[in-house]
């Protein structure tokens, strides 16, 4: 049967709270930062200059093909090798939004590829600028059907966060590992974690279900 200690469990709160509120702001951050890039590599996919596209597709290829541990590894301890040095917090918002821009820009352009030709046709036909098109009937149609595989990668970016102790940021996961190291008492510290996670993740998952069911009204 598990020891389970409330006490010592409500003692160590404070703690994984603080843990908590650096895993929520490197999410929102990075979170930001893959929408809108994910959302330009969609766009620049479709540029007319070859080395456009081309360049779009190799950095969704490097992104999508490599682990976002071994990036995080690059960004914070390879780059100042070569004189490029960013704080953790910063390293950690740059490493999830580059990694999760490759994803979502993959699910942009198969929500723009799934509208209809017509809707580009008929932009032509009322003689609209390339980004009038884009602007008033193309991402707006596009962006609907991705509330829900936003939420997803949202959920799945706080997932990943305990990655992120490997470049030293103090997220919630390196919180309870640092509590269970001076304590040696890991039921309690790693239950909380999960039990914070899961309070995360259901609400943002509803919200989006929300926002999902608005958008059909």
């Amino acid at each position: 049967m598990m020891n389970f200690d409330v006490e010592f469990a409500w003692s160590i709160l404070p703690d994984l709270l603080r843990g908590l509120v650096v895993t929520v702001q490197v999410v929102v951050l990075g979170f930001a930062l893959a929408v809108v890039l994910g959302l330009v590599l969609a766009v620049a996919q479709r540029a007319p200059l070859g080395l456009v596209r081309n360049t779009c597709k190799a950095y969704l290829a490097f992104f999508r093909s490599t682990p976002l541990m071994v990036q995080l590894y690059v960004l914070f301890f390879a780059l100042p090798q070569a004189g490029i040095t960013l704080p953790a917090v910063s390293t950690g918002v740059i490493g999830l939004g580059l990694y999760y821009s490759a994803y979502i820009a993959e699910a942009y352009r198969g929500a723009i590829d799934g509208l209809p030709l017509g809707q580009w046709e008929a932009a032509r036909a009322l003689d609209m600028s390339l980004a009038t098109t884009w602007q008033r009937i193309i991402l707006p149609q596009a962006l609907k059907p991705m509330l829900p595989i936003l939420g997803n990668y949202l959920i799945g970016m706080f997932k990943e966060t305990p990655l992120l102790a490997v470049i030293t940021i103090p997220e919630l996961f390196q919180a309870a590992k640092q509590v269970a190291g001076m304590t040696y008492r890991y039921n309690e510290p790693y239950t909380l974690m999960a039990l914070i996670f899961l309070v995360i993740s259901v609400p943002t998952s509803l919200l989006f279900k929300y926002l999902e069911r608005r958008t059909h009204v």
